[in-house]
């Protein structure tokens, strides 16, 4: 009996454990081959406790979607990030039309000056140019940079207009110098309608001169009269002097020293090229002599009037700055390089520079550190000029 009641437990349990193993290890073989495949790398130290917590996520997100909560919330994100982009991209494209957007660094983006003119745009250009120059403190920063735009040989209403919309648009400031007088209230009106701030630059000025004078003025661009007035004397005086000071430079030709309105001493990369053309657009006839080390000067130097020779003198590391430049610029080698722009080399050609001017004690010397093209000139022709003169009160004095 208890032989039967052994061998009918044992069939059972034969019976009930082949059904349950033929199950259980598809369902297994299944379950590793999606957990390997899908998201274990060939490096896993560890697929099994990694693959049971992936699958557990599978099924809470099955589940979740099944009940709609997990695409109400899909839902909610999808529509606050677009939402968040929409914003964004408002906010950049109104910075963007207000010309109040900050760049990368958080600065304020520039503002915008436009200078308007019926002829070259040269008054309106420096004027501006001098008036900036007094914020160069916060321009150099880039705390309130600025913007110039020049528009030359503007003569019709319908382009000052577009200009004047443009300048709306950006928040700007117009600055004009226009000689018809229909054209200068039309920009004034303009620039009233449109709230654009504005300076009439020649107005005023030609409004004084018409009551000092008691003429009316001619309302024409500067340059736009007759022939005959265009080609005068003045204009054959600055061809001349621009020919003359162009054949001087550099010494040659020291014999034509005595021609010379000024004479320009220094040693190399004082700025004495760019001063005589400068000056020489100015219908002065400009000559400049190098002076190097070890080497005399022409005698046509100390034999010309000695009132017209003006000595330029530089601070030494300014200038070794300037000869590296430019001797890089040059392609010179390193050797030639070094005896230019050598500081011992530099301070012996300014020590007999310095010896030289107090031998001749009549030579003004100028200081050029720093200093641009026109702020030198200026210096130079206010001397030369007192001298001409011989004014108590130093001036540059010209007739038209």
């Amino acid at each position: 009996m208890t032989a039967i009641i052994a061998a009918q437990m044992q069939r059972r349990e034969t019976e009930t454990r082949l059904p349950r193993t033929s199950f259980s290890r598809p369902l297994l073989s299944l379950s590793l081959s999606l957990s390997r495949s899908l998201h274990f790398s060939p490096s896993s130290k560890s697929p099994r406790v990694k693959g049971s917590a992936q699958l557990a996520r599978w099924a809470r997100a099955r589940r979740s979607s099944r009940s709609g909560r997990m695409t109400a919330k899909m839902n909610m994100q999808a529509e606050a990030e677009t939402q968040k982009l929409s914003e964004t991209a408002v906010d950049a494209y109104s910075g963007d039309e207000d010309g109040e957007s900050d760049d990368e660094d958080g600065v304020p983006a520039a503002k915008c000056v436009y200078m308007v003119s019926d002829a070259t745009g040269w008054t309106a250009e420096h004027a501006v140019h001098a008036a900036l120059g007094q914020f160069e403190h916060c321009l150099v920063d880039q705390r309130c940079s600025v913007d110039t735009h020049l528009f030359s040989q503007i003569n019709d209403v319908e382009r000052l207009m577009e200009i004047i919309r443009q300048a709306a648009q950006e928040e700007g400031l117009l600055f004009y110098t226009l000689g018809d007088p229909q054209m200068a209230d039309a920009a004034k009106e303009a620039c009233q309608l449109l709230h654009v701030p504005y300076v009439d630059i020649l107005g005023p000025i030609t409004d004084a001169l018409q009551s000092h004078l008691g003429v009316s003025p001619s309302g024409l661009p500067r340059g736009a009269g007759a022939p005959p007035r265009t080609l005068s004397k003045q204009y054959f005086k600055r061809i001349e002097a621009v020919e003359f000071t162009i054949r001087q430079d550099d010494g040659a030709l020291p014999k034509n020293l005595v021609q010379a309105d000024i004479v320009l001493v220094g040693v190399s990369r004082t700025s004495k090229t760019p001063l005589s053309t400068y000056m020489a657009q100015k219908g002065y006839k400009v000559a400049n002599v190098p002076l190097v080390f070890g080497i005399e000067p022409p005698k046509e130097l100390f034999e010309v009037d000695q009132d017209k020779v003006y000595a330029l003198t530089i601070n030494p590391t300014f200038l070794k700055s300037i000869r590296l430049a430019r001797s890089r610029s040059l392609g010179m080698g390193a050797s030639s390089r070094l005896s230019y722009s050598d500081m011992e080399h530099i301070c012996k050609e300014l020590e007999y520079s310095r010896k030289l001017f107090l031998q001749h004690p009549q030579w003004p010397v100028v200081e050029v550190t720093g200093k641009a093209i026109e702020e030198t000139a200026a210096v130079i022709l206010r001397i030369y000029h007192e001298r001409c003169s011989k004014h108590h009160m130093p001036r540059i004095s010209r007739r038209y």
